[in-house]
C-alpha cells in the first residue's frame, strides 16, 4: 500500500506524543513493503528540536506553508492507496478537503487526540484541524481512545466508521539497557509539563518525595515552569529524545504513568508512555483510568496507585516481586501493544471499512 498522512509531526519529539508513535508505526508498515509520505508543516519550535531527520522507506515532506505544497499534495494522494489526516494536524482542514476530494482508495481521519477533541467541542470551541461539516465525509475515523469515545466520534462528528487503534511502541527503540547513573532513581516520571496532569502528579509523585526524602525522585521532560514545587530530593532532567528514554526507564526502580485529565475522564487511552516504560522491562505504577485492565493486569502486570500511600507501600516492595511482575507486563507488551500489532489493527480496521462501504 501507498499511504499518505498529513500529520503534527515525526521530525519533532519536543513537546508531543507523536513523533514517537509514527517512527515506530513507519517503520512497521515499511518493514512490511508498504510505501509511506509523511506531510509535516515546517515550525520553527519542532525545526529548533529536531531529533529526526529522515526515515528508511518514508518520503519525509517539511513544507512552510499549505500554497506552496498543496499541488505535491494533491499529486502524492491521487495514487494513495490510503490518504489519511490526523488531529492536530496543522492545515488539517485544508488537508481534509484534499483528501475528500481524492480519488484515493480509502479516506481517513485519525484523532490521536480524541478526549481533548470532544472536550472542547462540549466547551463550545471546535478545535481547527477538524472540518467544518464533521467527519462524515472519511471511510474510516480511527481513535487512540476506544470506549464511550467512538460513540461520540459517530454521534457528535458524524464518523460512519469510528474503530480504535490503541497506542504502541517500536521495541527495538525501547526495551532494556544498562543503567545509567545520572538517571538512576527509585521513582522516575517522564512527560512533558500539563496542568491537567498536575493535581495527579502532586499525589503520586511529590508527595511521596517529601514523604521519602531518602528517597531520590526523577522528572524528564519539556515545558516546566520555573515555579514549579521542586524538592531537595527530587532532580531534574530537560526534553530528552526518544534515544535516551530506554536508559532513563532502566535507571528507576519505578517509573509512574501519569495520565492526562480529558483521558482519564474519558478512559481506554492508554498512553504511549506505558507501553514504553513496559517494554523497557521497568516496574510500573500507573494511575487508574477505565479500560486500563483491557491493556495490563493491575497487581499482576502493573501497579495501580490512587493515593499517596499506594506509591510510598510500592516502593517498600521486595525487589523481586516488582521484577518478575515487570517482565510480564514486557512480555504482554511485546505481544499485543508494538507498532507491528498496530500494523495488523489497522489493516483490520481497513479492510472493515471496506467491508462496510461494499469493498473496495
Amino acid at each position: 500500500m501507498k499511504i499518505v498522512i498529513f500529520g503534527l509531526t515525526i521530525s519533532s519529539s519536543w513537546g508531543n506524543g507523536h513523533a514517537t508513535l509514527w517512527r515506530g508505526m513507519v517503520k512497521a508498515l515499511v518493514h512490511r513493503g508498504h510505501r509511506v509520505v509523511f506531510f509535516e508543516r515546517d515550525v520553527p519550535y519542532y525545526a529548533e528540536h529536531r531529533d529526526c531527520w529522515e526515515i528508511p522507506g518514508c518520503d519525509l515532506v517539511l513544507y512552510p506553508d499549505w500554497d506552496g505544497i498543496a499541488r505535491h499534495a494533491e499529486a502524492q494522494v491521487a495514487d494513495a492507496d490510503v490518504a489519511m489526516v490526523t488531529s492536530y494536524c496543522p492545515d488539517g482542514v485544508a488537508a481534509s478537503d484534499l483528501v475528500l476530494g481524492s480519488k484515493a482508495q480509502r479516506k481517513v481521519f485519525y484523532d490521536l487526540d480524541t478526549p481533548v477533541t470532544l472536550a472542547r467541542l462540549s466547551a463550545g470551541e471546535r478545535p481547527a484541524y477538524l472540518p467544518p461539516d464533521g467527519l462524515g465525509g472519511f471511510d474510516l475515523v480511527l481513535s487512540y481512545t476506544g470506549g464511550q469515545a467512538l460513540t461520540e466520534l459517530r454521534e457528535r462528528l458524524g464518523a460512519r466508521v469510528a474503530l480504535p487503534l490503541y497506542g504502541w511502541v517500536d521495541p527495538e527503540v525501547h526495551r532494556p539497557v544498562p543503567m545509567v547513573e545520572s538517571y538512576m532513581s527509585d521513582l522516575s516520571y517522564l512527560g512533558t509539563y500539563a496542568e491537567d496532569r498536575q493535581e495527579t502528579l502532586e499525589l503520586l509523585f511529590l508527595e511521596p518525595a517529601r514523604r521519602l526524602p531518602r528517597r531520590r525522585f526523577l522528572i524528564g521532560g519539556a515545558q516546566y515552569p520555573h515555579d514549579f514545587p521542586w524538592t531537595p530530593n527530587l532532580f531534574f532532567v530537560r526534553h530528552l529524545p526518544p534515544s535516551e528514554h530506554p536508559a532513563f526507564f532502566c535507571s528507576s526502580r519505578f517509573t509512574l504513568n501519569v495520565t492526562r485529565g480529558a483521558m482519564k475522564r474519558m478512559g481506554w487511552c492508554p498512553s504511549g508512555r506505558l507501553f514504553e516504560a513496559a517494554a523497557c522491562g521497568v516496574p510500573i505504577i500507573s494511575d487508574h483510568f477505565d479500560g486500563l485492565d483491557g491493556f495490563f493486569e493491575p497487581g499482576h502486570e502493573i501497579l495501580v496507585a490512587r493515593e499517596t500511600d499506594d506509591v510510598t507501600t510500592a516502593l517498600a516492595l521486595p525487589r523481586a516481586h516488582v521484577e518478575q511482575m515487570a517482565r510480564r507486563a514486557r512480555e504482554r507488551t511485546l505481544a499485543e501493544h508494538t507498532a507491528d500489532r498496530r500494523v495488523t489493527d489497522l489493516r483490520n480496521a481497513l479492510e472493515a471499512a471496506g467491508t462496510r462501504a461494499g469493498g473496495m
